[in-house]
């Protein structure tokens, strides 16, 4: 939700910023605006003094100020802080079966998983992300692949033995995962 938000939020001050720039630099480049529009010519002033003072002496203007700017000021740290919040898991939780339960961290998943599918045939390099929540975690799993092999065995040696295995030790009913495939580079070889 929140990338949503986001893309949302972004592509929305990008159009009103594109619109009002645009609209600006076409009546100080001499385009004739219409009679509604805030700028009667190229030679007029964004806010005139008027405008600048009108609220000034009324009780409630500067209150309101505040409270918006105060406002704005909350929402962009919520938004500052939801972007730069950490979207790894740090630790999942592993129903023992004796009610307690107890705590994997998850980076220690990580490793294992990348090292675990790292060893299969075929495969160069892996990649393991954990996210979602403590009690239903995701991974994300990046597989650089040997050009000789084929992507469907990797894939399926990835699901049959790392997967099973780390969603067996973790004690999970499911573990939804997205995988990403490449193949590695390598240099031609040369035909003699």
């Amino acid at each position: 939700m929140l990338r949503t938000v986001n893309r949302v939020l972004i592509g929305v001050v990008g159009l009103v910023l594109l619109a009002l720039g645009g609209a600006l630099l076409a009546v100080g480049l001499g385009a004739s605006p219409p009679s509604w529009w805030i700028h009667g010519g190229p030679h007029d002033v964004l806010l005139s003094r008027a405008e600048r003072t009108r609220w000034r002496d009324e009780g409630w203007w500067w209150p309101v100020v505040i409270a918006v700017l105060a406002v704005l000021v909350l929402l962009a740290l919520w938004w500052l802080t939801a972007v730069l919040r950490r979207h790894r898991l740090a630790e999942i939780l592993v129903d023992t079966g004796d009610g307690a339960g107890a705590q994997l961290r998850g980076r220690a998943l990580e490793s294992a998983l990348a090292d675990e599918a790292g060893t299969l045939d075929g495969v160069e390099r892996a990649r393991v992300r954990l996210t979602g929540r403590r009690s239903a975690p995701e991974t994300r799993v990046r597989l650089r692949l040997e050009p000789h092999v084929d992507p469907g065995t990797a894939l399926h040696g990835l699901t049959t033995e790392a997967l099973a295995h780390a969603r067996g030790s973790a004690g999970l009913a499911a573990l939804p995962t997205e995988v990403r495939l490449r193949a590695a580079k390598h240099r031609a070889k040369r035909v003699s």
